[in-house]
């Protein structure tokens, strides 16, 4: 076949379906697709699986709770705890004890040695002394260091997970002021379950 007669063809075709579409004009109201809302629409993305928060405080609170405001450093020690946890095989109530722990010995705050107000040669996240056999001071301002140090004493504790927070965490910790753990209970059930599937 000519190549100019099979061009003209294609032209002509390519004519007739454009003047088509002119000469038909738009589409009438009657005929026309039905109209889509516009509202937006939400893309919901799939959440990690949730924490079991029966499982973070199982014995309720006890007494009046603190919070406070974690800045970057103090939630990048969160994550860290958390980190540790499971690196030990734990659970979240045992992450739950060691960040309520934390929070009480420094705010999640890595301390190094504070002078004079410094309690003996207490230092880290959990006021943790090396001459009490926590480790060296470089061990215990490390976050996955003393937390590991903190859940390995926390293991030998029987029973600690029947065991009100605040008696887990002394038992450990032995600390002149028993009680106070139990007041950040709350703020560490509430990061466990915001950070663990993270």
């Amino acid at each position: 076949m000519n190549t100019t007669i099979l061009r003209k063809s294609v032209l002509g075709i390519a004519g007739l379906a454009f003047a088509g579409g002119v000469f038909a004009g738009p589409v009438t109201e009657a005929h026309a697709a039905p109209a889509v809302d516009a509202k937006a629409v939400a893309v919901v993305q799939a959440d990690k699986p949730g924490v079991d928060k029966s499982k973070l405080i199982p014995h309720g609170v006890q007494g009046k709770q603190s919070h406070i405001t974690l800045g970057d450093e103090q939630t990048k020690n969160v994550k860290a705890i958390i980190a540790a946890t499971k690196k030990s095989g734990m659970d979240e109530r045992a992450a739950v004890v060691a960040i309520a722990t934390a929070l009480q010995e420094s705010k999640l705050e890595n301390l190094g040695h504070l002078g004079d107000r410094n309690d003996h040669d207490s230092q880290g996240l959990f006021q943790q002394r090396p001459s009490s056999g926590w480790g060296t001071v470089e061990q215990i301002t490390d976050p996955e260091y003393s937390t590991m140090a903190f859940l390995k004493g926390l293991k030998q504790v029987d029973g600690w997970q029947d065991m009100p927070l605040t008696k887990a965490a002394q038992t450990v910790q032995v600390s002149a002021y028993p009680d106070h753990y139990a007041q950040w209970e709350k703020q560490a059930a509430d990061l466990v379950a915001k950070h663990w599937n993270n």
